[in-house]
């Protein structure tokens, strides 16, 4: 089993290696007008989108898709370089598809600037995701996690959706509340014109507890995932924070977030 990496500090925020080892390529990856980027932080719904968006476009034109490519090749994660499979480069320059669906976890300032100048589409996905726990709270308070500091990473996105038309912001609460209305809404922004049955499939086709059993959208066939120790797919709800935080710790990262976030119109909510 591979070990576990070190962060380090990289371009201003934390990273490990399996983001770092391909920079220039990444940063000189050549984005195409039509691309969609999914742009989120860690455990924030990614898989969820990518395979929502996997299905709009290509469930019915190419449905052998579905069952014999991991969700990892059909959207490939940009800046990895993980073993025994392609990077993410690589993997998203030979992508045969139409348009290409491209994940990234990076911050909005390290996004390649391609991406910016072909004006692609793209959405971001945001949820605090605590973890295991005490002195990871205190590490997701620091900005000391992978891909840097939650709020800067939430916060960049938003001020740049401001000026940047072409970018989708979306909400995990409002997905579980509501996924049929975000996939709606997301077909709008697309330019999709999805007939009510197909986006009705494509809803149950993503519930939580059938991606988790997909290993073709779970991740359990990529070789740096230990399930033994935790499944990739936690429980898809909203509120479990309340198992987690003890009264302390709530008062604690209350007040530390209303800091962090009492400049920004951004707003999240931690219950449904």
């Amino acid at each position: 089993m591979t070990g576990r990496p070190e962060m380090f500090d990289f371009e201003g925020i934390s990273m490990v290696h399996y983001f770092t080892e391909n920079w220039e390529n990444v940063q000189n990856f050549q984005a195409r007008p039509d691309d969609i980027l999914i742009a989120t932080y860690p455990k924030a719904g990614t898989t969820w989108v990518s395979l929502i968006l996997d299905l709009l476009y290509f469930g019915n034109t190419v449905p052998e898709r579905q069952n014999s490519i991991p969700i990892y090749m059909r959207v490939p994660f940009l800046e990895a370089v993980l073993p025994k499979i392609p990077t993410g480069v690589e993997l998203a320059d030979n992508l045969p598809t139409k348009p290409r669906l491209i994940k990234t976890h990076l911050p909005v300032q390290l996004v390649p600037k391609s991406f910016w100048e072909q004006n692609c589409r793209r959405m971001n996905v945001a949820q605090p995701e605590p973890g295991d726990w005490s002195s990871y709270l205190q590490k997701f308070m620091d900005g000391k996690t992978v891909f840097g500091p939650w709020y800067d990473h939430v916060c960049g996105y938003w001020e740049k959706k401001q000026t940047y038309s072409n970018l989708h912001y979306m909400f995990f609460e409002d997905m579980v509340e509501n996924t049929e209305r975000e996939v709606e809404r997301l077909c709008s922004f697309l330019g999709l014109s999805t007939p009510k049955e197909e986006r009705e499939k494509v809803t149950q086709s993503t519930h939580f507890d059938v991606m988790k059993q997909n290993k073709m959208a779970n991740y359990s066939t990529i070789p740096v995932m230990n399930f033994s120790i935790s499944p990739f797919m936690r429980k898809g709800k909203v509120g479990d924070w309340k198992n987690h935080f003890t009264v302390n710790q709530d008062n604690q990262f209350e007040k530390h977030y209303q800091e962090k976030m009492k400049s920004t119109t951004l707003k999240f909510r931690t219950v449904i």
